[in-house]
C-alpha cells in the first residue's frame, strides 16, 4: 500500500464523521459453543450412574440434555453479554473521513437504459 493519494473525480463527495469503534462479540457463537459444551457436560454426568433398564441410556441422555443444553445456551448468553458490556467500555471515537464514488459500469456489459433494461444485441 502507497501513501500516495488518487484524486477524486468531479462529482464524487467527501465527509468526515465522528464513528465509534469496539469489537463486539459474535453473540451467536457463543450460544452454539455453550449448547454444545452443556450437552458434553450432559454426557459426561449421564455416563457416570447407571442407566435404568427400562428407560435405557439414549433416553436418558436426551432427557437431560434438554436441561444441560438449555443451562450451557444461558451460560453462554450471560458470559457474552458480560464481554460486550466490556467492549464498550474500551470503544473508542475516531474521525473518518467518508468518500462516496459513482460506480463505472462494468467493461463489456451494456450500459443499461433510462427504464432499466438493458438493451438487447
Amino acid at each position: 500500500m502507497n501513501d500516495q493519494s488518487t484524486p477524486l473525480p468531479a462529482d464524487a463527495t467527501a465527509g468526515r464523521d465522528r464513528v465509534t469503534v469496539r469489537r463486539a462479540p459474535r453473540i451467536g457463537a457463543f450460544l452454539v459453543v455453550g449448547g454444545f459444551l452443556g450437552f458434553l457436560a450432559t454426557l459426561i454426568v449421564t455416563s457416570l450412574f447407571e442407566a435404568d433398564p427400562g428407560v435405557g441410556f439414549a433416553a436418558s441422555l436426551a432427557y437431560f440434555s434438554l436441561y444441560g443444553v438449555s443451562a450451557g445456551v444461558l451460560v453462554g448468553a450471560v458470559l457474552a453479554v458480560l464481554i460486550d458490556r466490556r467492549s464498550r467500555r474500551r470503544a473508542r471515537t475516531i474521525e473518518v473521513e467518508r468518500e462516496e464514488v459513482p460506480a463505472e459500469p462494468e467493461a463489456g456489459l451494456p450500459e443499461p437504459t433510462r427504464d432499466g433494461d438493458t438493451p438487447t444485441t
